[in-house]
């Protein structure tokens, strides 16, 4: 599940427009941070961002899923964070839109620590980014 020097490179250049991005290796991902906050992740090539309660429906009707993990105990956890609909990467102007949305949610959520969904975790049938299972 490790992402690729290249595949970082070309994450970096999708975002350029922003201004200089970077990208941070954790837990198997990676961490994309504009002005030392994080917007974005990278897991199993692909890129996640930032949503809230006002960014999430524009993600939705695109049909971008959040980014799952499973805990040790087996539950599942949704976060904040959801995938970049495929016709954004082809669309480098749309794209700095919607990360500039993804870094202002970061910014405005600077401090404020929320729990991570659970119990109302999302229905087992969403492929899951990091089974614990498939870890070695």
């Amino acid at each position: 599940m490790a992402v690729s020097r290249a595949f970082r490179e070309h994450v970096v250049d999708l975002f350029a427009s922003l201004g200089e991005i970077t990208i941070k290796l954790m837990f198997g991902g990676a961490g994309i941070y504009f002005k030392d906050r994080m917007f974005g992740l990278i897991a199993d090539d692909r890129i996640y961002l930032k949503a809230d309660d006002a960014t999430r429906g524009a993600f939705e009707a695109e049909g971008s899923r959040p980014f799952v993990f499973e805990m040790k105990t087996g539950e599942l956890v949704a976060m904040s964070y959801l995938e970049v609909p495929p016709r954004l990467l082809d669309d480098p102007d749309e794209l700095a839109r919607w990360a500039r949305r993804a870094y202002g949610c970061a910014l405005a959520s600077k401090g404020k620590r929320t729990k991570p969904r659970r119990g109302n975790a999302p229905p087992r049938d969403l492929p899951l980014v990091a089974p614990r299972k498939a870890r070695k």
